[in-house]
């Protein structure tokens, strides 16, 4: 891990005196315009469902299938990273998600499969997590890993710019051109992309294939993915199909139901910092409790909120629990697994996207086959509850062992 600015006494210095400021600003950019484009069918949902005839079901697995796509790309990322270097796994990237937004708004997406495979090109957007956070976190000290990871990584709120523009955008140029016009703040990102970034000195050398698959051999591991399946499955699960239930409930426009989205995304993505302080304050394992609590008693309250303000109230409860949620797993995860930290960040970051896809599509077929989203709540409320009792089960083994071994307050 580089340090740039340490003294030649290897003394502490300030966090901007420290790393490479121009590649923690690009790799800030790259996430966040990756993710405006990673959740942008959700927001397009309501037209594009209009255009193509589209039922619950099939609206449910468009937006769900690039949350699937960039789970599983992520280990992909984490594999390109370690052998070729940051720098250029993201330009590889970034160009493949221009040349298919570009492709689909030249050729047009005339078809529910044209959706799907458009949907598994921006889940190479979905994967800069796995590109940009070890860009960044590299050249910093371990002292200011934690700025710069966070820094970094709140390129998550690029969901908002989607929720908040491309509903407008639709109803200006249509939603095809929507595809079009994100080429033109993603290509301006790509070229600064291409002279701030700097791959970091002294990177870590290539693991093994094998080596990817060590962490799994440990039940912490699938624990901790599993929490994470809830807590960052259900934030992007949300931000990803909110726009639909707004629309669908209460009949609002595509345009106030993406500004709806947009408080409630904007919630979660803000919150997730002061997650992992509350950890370092209280514990991971307190404040993951408190978080699977809240967020299933938000989550199972919204199928009974009859009006907007409520379900809207409701909606903001969950996702603040949910975004502090990632913060907490996210506090535990270098804890128990510091000598494998790269590995677990791509592990358990693709369990959350397949609690995204889960939950994405579940309130699509719950909405098809029942006329209400309301079971595809209360079974992810279950989730929740299951993941408490789970949490419960494991917090003492974990103090006693790790906990204690670290000296941390798990």
């Amino acid at each position: 891990m580089a340090n740039t600015g340490d003294s030649a006494a290897g003394g502490k210095t300030s966090f901007w005196s420290s790393g490479h400021l121009p590649t923690l600003i690009a790799a800030f950019l790259y996430f966040d315009l990756a993710f405006m484009v990673w959740v942008v069918l959700g927001p397009l949902a309501p037209q594009i469902s209009e255009t193509l005839g589209l039922t619950p079901a099939q609206k449910g697995l468009m937006v769900a299938v690039p949350t699937l796509a960039g789970a599983l790309l992520r280990v992909v990322n984490g594999l390109l990273v370690d052998r070729i270097g940051p720098k250029r796994s993201g330009a590889i990237s970034q160009a493949i998600v221009i040349a298919g937004l570009f492709t689909a708004w030249v050729a047009g997406v005339n078809s529910f499969e044209g959706t799907l495979a458009l949907g598994v090109i921006l889940g190479f957007a979905g994967a800069s997590f796995a590109i940009a956070l070890p860009l960044a976190s590299r050249w910093y000290p371990p002292e200011h890993q934690g700025k710069a990871m966070g820094l970094a990584g709140m390129g998550n709120s690029g969901t908002v710019l989607a929720a908040l523009f491309a509903p407008g955008l639709a109803k200006l140029f249509g939603w095809n051109a929507v595809l079009g016009l994100a080429c033109i703040p993603l290509s301006i990102v790509f070229v600064l992309y291409l002279f701030m970034a700097k791959d970091a000195p002294n990177a870590p050398a290539p693991k093994k294939l094998v080596d990817y698959f060590q962490p799994l051999k440990s039940a912490d591991a699938w624990w901790l993915m599993a929490f994470y399946s809830v807590t960052f499955g259900g934030f992007v699960g949300l931000a990803a199909s909110l726009t639909i239930y707004f629309t669908d409930q209460f009949d609002l426009t595509p345009v106030l139901a993406g500004y709806c989205t947009a408080g409630c995304v904007f919630a979660g993505s803000l919150v997730r910092p002061f997650g992992g302080a509350l950890a370092d304050r209280i514990g991971g394992v307190k404040a993951l409790m408190m978080v699977f609590v809240v967020a299933a008693l938000a989550l199972a309250g919204v199928p009974q909120a009859d009006s907007l303000p409520a379900a809207l109230g409701l909606f903001v409860v969950a996702m603040l629990a949910l975004g502090t949620g990632n913060g907490s797993v996210f506090q535990l995860v270098p804890q128990r697994f510091s000598a494998e930290i790269g590995v677990m960040t791509g592990l358990v970051g693709m369990a959350g996207g397949v609690g995204g896809f889960y939950l994405a599509s579940s309130l699509g077929f719950a909405k098809q086959w029942t006329g209400s989203f309301a079971p595809g709540f209360y079974i992810f409320a279950g989730l929740a509850v299951a993941a408490l009792v789970a949490l419960t089960l494991v917090k003492g083994q974990w103090r006693r062992t790790w906990g204690a071994a670290e000296g941390v307050r798990i």
